[in-house]
């Protein structure tokens, strides 16, 4: 049964299908336990009302093995068709065709916000002193800034012919190195600032939550950052003016680097951001490494408009260590929980976050945590999710 969306609603059956890649390196280990584990809550948390049927399509290079093609136009459909799936991580072809599969899973279905949650787990080692207070949501602009860059090699003929439309049209003087300068632009639109921030702003308010930062470096770019900055405000006093009177909400802005370092010495004082393409890849990974690492963090691509919808892993294929049982799958696990949030299962979401919290407290982990844990040890990829299904079993569901 597939997921339907009405005006502002997804309309989801008990059954519901779930198009899922399985990825490349170790999405071969870290799928399968995912699943279980999501299949174990679901059943645990609805007593079999309700439950999920896997639909495999193919893309990476289980893709290009099977079919010849990175990304098949069948994948593309049955995302369109299905609205939401999940996702391992993918390798990104090398030399030429698609740039990045995953930028262009991005772009074709417009999954404009890339929505990545980062608070901390009781048991993880962490570099602060008080990791307890980092508690975020970052959104990530998914379709503009580098991810629709535009470049130039240095001493192509396209690269001179832009060198001289710049110089002659444009009267552009401060190039320094105009015989060894390669060039990129960057678009960056009211209509995809409008959206994204429209979307922090209503998550923000759906959970009760303080405030929503626009980061930017508006300082220096001032019509693409600074202009995602105006725009952000605008949005805002346009359409909820109401909500900003009642003090139901502060809408407040950050220089990027600024951020960054309030982000270690005041985390508290953050909770929904909402930033441009670059340097949300630059915070999600900061804001990672500061409550223990990317093997923990999930992320989803959403477009809240049409409801399509893809929960991944944030990290990358690691093929230094396939086939050793040691991969992490809490990333997929945690990116599932978003997933099962998503479409309203909160009892479930909530009976995974819960059992690996759990484990992580006695120091129940895969070695890249368990390394760190004082009294940490280090389970196998299979061992810890036979561990998480565990506590799920023996929990009572809220």
């Amino acid at each position: 049964m597939k997921i339907k969306k009405q005006e502002k609603k997804l309309i989801v059956p008990d059954c519901v299908t779930v198009p899922f890649i399985e990825g490349d390196g170790i999405g071969q280990e870290i799928m399968p336990v995912c699943r279980n584990i999501i299949n174990y809550a679901v059943e645990k948390a609805y007593q079999g009302k309700r439950r999920i049927e896997w639909k495999e399509v193919l893309a990476g290079e289980k893709a290009f093995k099977t079919t010849g093609n990175w990304l098949p136009d069948e994948t593309l459909a049955i995302f369109r068709e299905y609205l939401i799936g999940l996702k391992g991580p993918l390798t990104t072809p090398v030399g030429g065709g698609i740039r990045s599969l995953n930028v262009a899973l991005r772009q074709t279905l417009d999954l404009y916000v890339c929505l990545r949650p980062v608070r901390w787990f009781r048991g993880v080692a962490s570099p602060l002193k008080e990791p307890q207070k980092v508690n975020m949501v970052i959104f990530r602009e998914n379709t503009e800034d580098i991810y629709a860059g535009i470049e130039w090699q240095q001493g192509t003929p396209e690269a001179q012919k832009l060198l001289n439309f710049l110089k002659n049209e444009m009267k552009v003087t401060q190039i320094r190195f105009e015989k060894t300068s390669s060039f990129g632009i960057k678009p960056v639109s009211v209509e995809g600032t409008e959206r994204l921030v429209r979307a922090a702003i209503e998550y923000a308010l759906e959970n009760h939550l303080p405030n929503v930062t626009l980061v930017h470096k508006g300082n220096i770019m001032k019509f693409t950052e600074g202009g995602f900055k105006r725009w952000g405000y605008e949005l805002a006093e346009r359409e909820f003016s109401k909500e900003l009177k009642e003090g139901k909400l502060i809408v407040n802005d950050v220089i990027a680097d600024a951020f960054l370092q309030n982000t270690l010495l005041t985390p508290e004082n953050y909770s929904v951001i909402a930033t441009l393409n670059l340097n949300g890849d630059y915070i999600s990974d900061q804001l990672a490494a500061m409550v223990g690492g990317i093997g923990i963090a999930p992320g989803a691509n959403i477009n809240y408009k049409t409801g399509h919808a893809i929960f991944e892993a944030t990290h990358g294929t690691a093929p230094d260590i396939v086939g050793r049982n040691s991969a992490n799958p809490s990333s997929l696990i945690l990116s599932s929980v978003m997933m099962l949030e998503y479409i309203g299962w909160k009892e479930a979401a909530g009976l995974i976050t819960n059992a690996i919290e759990e484990a992580f407290i006695h120091g129940k982990a895969t070695y890249d945590l368990a390394r760190f844990m004082p009294e940490g040890k280090a389970l196998g990829t299979m061992q810890f999710a036979e561990t998480v299904m565990t506590i799920i079993e023996n929990s009572p569901v809220s």
